[in-house]
C-alpha cells in the first residue's frame, strides 16, 4: 500500500522541516526514504550578482539539504536503516561563468553528501548523490532548444526516476554514494 501526503516547509527554516517530519511520523510511523531536490539559481556576471539573492540560493540548495538530512538521520539512526538521496546537478562538479551561486550551493551539496555517506552508511544509512549532468525533458523544453527532432538529447525523467529506484534497491554490499546521469549526446 503506498500513501502520500502534501506538506508545505521552507527547508531552509528547522523549525519547520522538524514540524513537516513530526507530522509524517505520526501519518507514516517511519521513513525509509528521503530524497533532497530543492535548489535555487540566481545567474549572472560576479561583478552584478546581489548578495543577498547568492545567499538564499545557497540556504536553499546547501543548508536545506543539511537540514533535512539531520531531520532524516536522527530518524534512521534509531532504526540503523534508511536512504536519503541528494539531487545534484552538473555545477556539483563543475562551475560554470555566471553560475557562481549555483556552484557553490550544488558543492556544497555534494560535500555533504560525501561526508555523511562516510558517518552514516557504516551504520546502515544509504545516502546517495545524483549528478543530473544535462537538461531534463518536460513538456515545455526542447523547442526554444532545438531538440524537437533528438527527444533524446533531454534526459527522460523516468529513465532518471530509474536510476534513483536502482540506486535505492542497492545490496548493502555494492552502496554506490554518487551516480552521474547524462543524455547520449553529452560531450565529457
Amino acid at each position: 500500500q503506498t500513501a502520500a501526503v502534501v506538506l508545505a516547509a521552507d527547508s531552509t527554516r528547522p523549525d519547520q522541516v522538524s514540524a513537516a517530519f513530526d507530522h509524517l511520523d505520526r501519518s507514516f510511523g517511519h521513513l525509509d526514504v528521503v530524497l533532497y531536490n530543492a535548489s535555487q539559481r540566481v545567474r549572472g556576471p560576479i561583478a552584478e550578482l546581489d548578495p543577498a539573492a547568492v545567499k538564499e540560493a545557497v540556504e536553499v540548495t546547501a543548508f536545506g539539504g543539511f537540514v533535512v538530512a539531520q531531520q532524516a538521520a536522527r530518524r534512521m539512526l534509531a532504526r540503523g536503516s534508511g536512504t536519503i538521496m541528494f539531487t545534484g546537478a552538473s555545477a556539483s562538479v563543475k562551475g560554470y561563468a555566471q553560475s557562481a551561486a549555483f556552484a557553490m550551493g550544488k558543492f556544497a551539496l555534494r560535500g555533504l553528501a560525501q561526508s555523511l555517506a562516510r558517518e552514516l552508511h557504516p551504520q546502515g544509512i544509504h545516502i546517495a548523490h545524483f549528478v543530473i549532468d544535462g537538461g531534463v525533458r518536460n513538456a515545455g523544453r526542447g523547442r526554444a532548444e532545438g531538440v524537437t527532432d533528438n527527444p533524446d538529447s533531454l534526459l527522460d525523467p523516468d529513465a532518471i526516476a530509474a536510476t534513483y529506484m536502482h540506486t535505492l534497491n542497492q545490496p548493502r554490499s555494492a552502496w554506490s554514494w554518487e551516480i552521474e546521469v547524462r543524455p547520449w549526446v553529452e560531450r565529457f
